[in-house]
């Protein structure tokens, strides 16, 4: 796995609330700042309390909103003021 490139604190900001947003794939992620599922995990692992990585861990696994390929959905998608 290629080490994570160096970000601002605002740009970090912004990954992890998307990493957090249940209806955000990590594709999204990827296409927007060119980090793949594995990095953004190791983003979330660095950046966050052990406890809370944990948790979000828990919830994000499996969970079909958070893998593009598993969506049943194309309608409908909920788009952050904050994405480009």
């Amino acid at each position: 796995m290629a080490k994570n490139p160096p970000f601002d604190p605002e740009i970090l900001d912004r990954i992890i609330e998307m990493a957090w947003e249940d209806r955000t794939p990590f594709e999204a992620i990827e296409v927007q700042y060119g980090l793949s599922e594995k990095q953004v995990i190791s983003i979330m692992r660095r950046e966050m309390k052990s406890s809370s990585f944990q948790m979000w861990r828990k919830r994000v696994s499996g969970r079909k909103t958070k893998h593009g390929y598993q969506r049943s959905f194309l309608v409908g998608r909920f788009k952050s003021a904050n994405q480009c």
